[in-house]
Order: C-alpha cells, then structure tokens, then sequence
C-alpha cells in the first residue's frame, strides 16, 4: 500500500468509519496543559472564548499563568508583547477571524516587529466552522499572517499533530502563528509520526509499490503530487487511493508549516511528478496555494490546481455539506488531479 509507514501513521487510515475524531483545537488545549506542567514562563491569554478556543482546563489548572482579556483583541495582543519583552512566552487564544483578524495590526506591529515570541492561537478557520456563518470562517488568516515579516506559519493536520505543533511552538523563535479547526476530524497521525517545523512530511507515495522510493532520482512513475495543509490531509489521502484504483500515480504531502516552507521537498515532488494539485481550507489567493506556486514559479514550473474557496465568503451550513459546497472534498481533489495532469507537457 502507498501509505507511507516509514513515518507511523494509522493503520486504519483509509477507513473514515473506525478513525477517531477529534476536532484539532482540542490538540491546543492539551498541549497548554502539557507545557504549563513543564515551564512556568507558559502563559494564556484569551478574548472571552476559553471553552471554544479549548484554553479553559489551562485557565482552570494554572489560574495565576491565564489572563482572561475579555473581547478586546487588540489589547490582548500588545499585552503579550509586553509579556514576551520580560521573558514570558504568550499564547494568545480567539476565533482566527479576531485574532489574527481584528488585531492585525498590533500583531504586525507589537509582536512581530519587535520581534516578540507570542504564539496566536487562532481556531475556527476555514468554513468547516459550520452554521456559525461567513462572519467566523476564517478563510483569509494563512493569507493575513504569512506576509508578516517574522512569523512562522503552522497548519497541523489532526488533533495530535496540533499537540505537538502546541509543545514545539514553545521552543521557536519569534512570533508563531498556529490555525485550528472546529470540527472533530479523522485524528489518522500517530504519537509516532514526525513533526518539524518547516518539515514537510509524505504521508502518501505510489512509488512505494514499484519501487522506486521517493527520493532518488526521478523515476517517471508518479502522475501528481498533492499538497495539502490541515485536516484536508486526510480528504487528500482517501482521493489519492481513489486515484491509484484508476492507475493513477500521486504522492500526498502534508505541508504543514507554510511559513517557512520546505522548498527543497516541495521542488523535489514537482521534479518527480510534473504537475500539482494544492489543497487548503482557505482562500486560494494568499494561502498555502500561493506560497507553493511562489516556490515553483522560482525552481521549477509545473502545472498547478488550487482547491480551497474561490475567491468568495463563507456560508452557513453543515460542515461536511459546506465542504463539499466549496468543492473541497474528496470527488474534487480526484477532478482537480484528472485536469492538471490533462496539461501536463
């Protein structure tokens, strides 16, 4: 089976029914509690959304480390400035649309120009937020802070890979943005699976069935690779075993830190498949798409697809409806990936 093993993902992983589900912000919410048992410098902050935004049990746990800000986003921002100047490492906690939405400009300006290691926490993104609306899907936050100079972008893919994006994102350098989700999705990662920050990870390679292991040199036996970001993995990972029934080759990519980006893996999937298909819960102007589209137009050009939300706002709905309303499920990615290897040369 192309599922690549090497790296201990679940066993179950093409079996939608029997994974567990968990939504990623409570992998945040874990991993707060986790670094607040392991350095007393951990601090939350939080704008009036401890339950949502899963910083309740740390608030609950170390009261005298959470500061409840109330819906003052702005303020809540420079506050963990000031925090970070004097040695403190902040996180940050609200929907994405707030933070880092409403407080951009004190995020661009408090934290990332000086500089500050404040980690934003900003959960509820994508429209799998569900009937909440267009109002709270963030769709444009991968977009808002990737452009910052300064700031490291991480999108995990599962409740357990945000766990451990939460405990790492402790020890960088800088300020830190992490994207979560509200929606319980498949958790198809294992406590063995590798996580590194600006190491993008092969979940997915049809080359492990012909032999020809990705990494040596161009074996001419792939016909796509997929990039994808978030929970959308997974959708990625079901759509490429669709494809390998048809003949179809693909290799699948968890390219979960967008900014800074594995360039060297990205270029080397483009040289052995000859065209892409981006996945993201997310506009496809600015977003993760984009950034790969910046890293091949430089290296190495290919034909790309975007799936992600085409350039409109979100919509109140269910969130496995709404997915698929976007056309950003599993039948999508299989079209996506028939229509750029349609323009390959």
């Amino acid at each position: 089976m192309p599922i690549n093993q090497q790296i201990k993902l679940a066993q179950n992983i093409l079996d939608l029914e029997s994974l567990d589900k968990n939504p990623t912000r409570d992998g945040y919410g874990i991993g707060l509690i986790e670094l607040g048992k392991k350095n007393p410098n951990v601090v939350v902050l939080c704008a009036d959304l401890i339950e949502s935004t899963r910083s309740e049990a740390f608030a609950k746990a170390y009261p005298e480390r959470f500061v409840e800000m109330g819906v003052a986003e702005q303020n809540m921002a420079s506050v963990a400035a000031g925090l970070a100047a004097v040695g403190k490492i902040p996180f940050i906690s609200s929907y994405a649309m707030f933070s880092p939405g409403r407080n951009w400009e004190q995020v661009r300006t408090t934290i990332c120009y000086n500089e500050r290691h404040v980690i934003v926490a900003g959960a509820h993104t994508g429209v799998s937020v569900g009937p909440d609306g267009a109002t709270h899907q963030a769709i444009e936050d991968i977009a808002l802070v990737r452009v910052i100079p300064n700031m490291t972008v991480i999108v995990p893919s599962d409740a357990l890979e945000a766990k451990k994006a939460t405990i790492v994102s402790a020890d960088l350098h800088g300020p830190v943005y992490l994207r979560f989700a509200r929606e319980k999705t498949p958790v198809f990662t294992t406590n063995g699976t590798p996580f590194e920050v600006g190491k993008a990870e092969i979940f997915w390679d049809s080359n492990l069935e012909t032999g020809f292991p990705s990494g040596n040199p161009v074996s001419k036996k792939l016909d796509v690779a997929i990039i994808v970001c978030g929970p959308l993995v997974h959708n990625a990972i079901l759509a490429a075993s669709e494809l390998e029934k048809e003949g179809i080759k693909s290799i699948v990519v968890n390219n979960h830190t967008i900014k800074p980006m594995d360039e060297k893996t990205i270029v080397r999937v483009a040289k052995e498949a000859g065209a892409v298909v981006t996945v993201e819960e997310h506009q496809v102007q600015g977003g993760m798409g984009s950034a790969v589209a910046e890293v091949l137009a430089k290296n190495y050009p290919v034909p790309i697809e975007f799936i992600g939300v085409q350039n409109r706002f979100g919509e109140s709905g269910a969130p496995s409806q709404l997915l698929e309303h976007f056309k950003m499920g599993v039948t999508h990615i299989v079209d996506a990936v028939k229509k750029v290897i349609s323009r390959k040369l």
